[in-house]
């Protein structure tokens, strides 16, 4: 357009800076794509003598275009960008729970560090027992569908944790888990399945000062001993996740006072440039090596020595200090399976709480031991046992030979009985059920003042 445009014509200081310029013809083209306008674009001339022509206008129209369609893709871009890190955020633990029985540290660094996301995860689960659960698992892929899916078996594996399962067991259902993913969504050609995905799952008990270990397809824990080499437990590999039928093992190690233990995903020993695995387990050796330092001092070490400034895929390591509980914070009794063992029970608590200066718990805890023992004797099989544990909370276990499941209802007026776990469940801060080979255990957890 000339400068005789009316509405330039209409603003007399900008036509007059253009005058004095020496513009003589002026173009505004839209910026427009997807139905939207997010802005314009302005072109001058002076030095050429020509005005702007019907074919300058077309070449300009299809700059504009393309330009526009740019500025939408990064648009787009950042709302997804944005969108991505908060996933990241809800998916993974903020803050990860600090339980006596270890102490740990950890790195998440993802492979796509634009968008934030991979499928890599960690947990710590306080269990029963004081008994901590530790697990790193691994989905194949980078991005939104990879870091949903992570989101997915986390929370399964929290449920699953709670349900008190050994390793092989939570494995087997969170195989089935993946399967029927896959299956559900393979079946939505926009929806992609679950290529693959490996976890391990490691249960410690600083009162056995052992550790249950399962993994399925995924690279073997390492234990840094205070006195010796550094080891890579021997636990079997077991199929990875999703492909059904296969079952897995649980191993049990002895674990040292004074050794930390490390969990990772595989993006950590196959990040050198030949992607050379040996050479990933020795320079991870390496870094593990005197294990009394701090154990953020590990991690970091670990992050300089196994992995380039952009790793090719996403990394996830939890390093942990298992701290075992002294013999003098657990007492344990074997009890005879008659109703007089209640009141032996009772009297039992009693003193031990009187040694460990806990008599003002005295009422309470003769309450949930009584009715524990008695639902043992009347409603469970083979020998019972009582247990009683100080650590943050008191912790009460009795056990026996029985797999059946208590049930915790709600006694009618008239009923003589009924209302023992109902009871436990109001005067315990939590309580609970977990089944072992030879029985079950209830437990229930008291706080301590």
């Amino acid at each position: 357009m000339d400068l005789s445009t009316p509405w330039l014509s209409q603003d007399a200081a900008r036509s007059a800076k253009l005058r004095e310029v020496g513009i003589h013809s002026h173009l505004v083209v839209p910026l427009r794509a997807r139905g939207i306008t997010m802005g314009a674009t302005t072109l001058v001339r002076w030095k050429n003598p020509e005005a702007f022509d019907a074919d300058d206008l077309l070449l300009v129209e299809e700059l504009a275009a393309r330009a526009a369609v740019c500025i939408d893709n990064a648009r787009r871009f950042a709302r997804e960008h944005r969108a991505a890190l908060s996933l990241q955020r809800n998916l993974l633990p903020k803050d990860l729970p600090t339980p006596t029985a270890v102490d740990v540290a950890y790195r998440y660094l993802p492979a796509d560090t634009h968008a934030g996301v991979g499928g890599d995860w960690f947990d710590v689960l306080p269990l029963s027992g004081t008994r901590i659960g530790l697990v790193v698992g691994d989905v194949v892929g980078h991005g939104m569908n990879a870091a949903a899916t992570m989101g997915r078996l986390r929370t399964a594996v929290q449920t699953l944790a709670d349900l008190d399962l050994p390793p092989d067991e939570l494995l087997a259902h969170l195989d089935d888990l993946v399967a029927h993913l896959d299956e559900a969504e393979s079946a939505d050609r926009h929806v992609p399945g679950v290529i693959g995905a490996t976890c391990l799952y490691c249960v410690y008990d600083p009162i056995s000062r052992t550790a249950d270990v399962a993994r399925a397809g995924h690279p073997p824990p390492a234990i840094a001993h205070p006195d010796k080499a550094v080891e890579f437990l021997d636990i079997p590999a077991g199929p990875p996740l999703g492909l059904g039928g296969l079952p897995f093992e649980c191993t049990q190690v002895p674990i040292p006072d004074g050794s930390v233990l490390a969990f990772y995903t595989d993006g950590l020993i196959t990040a050198s440039s030949d992607r050379d695995i040996d050479l990933g387990f020795t320079r991870l050796a390496f870094a593990l090596a005197y294990p009394d330092r701090p154990l953020e001092e590990i991690c970091d070490d670990m992050e300089h020595l196994l992995l380039p400034d952009r790793p090719r895929d996403d990394v996830a390591f939890l390093v942990a200090r298992p701290r075992s509980l002294s013999e003098e914070n657990v007492a344990t009794w074997r009890l005879p399976r008659e109703l007089t063992a209640v009141g032996q029970a009772r009297s039992l608590t009693t003193e031990q709480l009187d040694a460990w200066d806990l008599e003002d718990l005295a009422f309470t805890a003769e309450l949930i031991v009584s009715e524990l023992v008695t639902n043992a004797i009347r409603h469970a099989s083979g020998p019972v046992s009582l247990r009683l544990i100080r650590d943050v909370n008191l912790i009460f276990e009795v056990s026996d030979g029985s797999h059946t499941s208590p049930h915790l209802r709600r006694a009618h007026t008239n009923d003589e009985g009924g209302r023992g776990l109902f009871l436990v469940a109001q005067f315990a801060q939590r309580w609970g059920t977990r089944y072992t080979t030879d029985g079950k255990t209830i437990w229930a957890e008291q706080l301590l003042p």
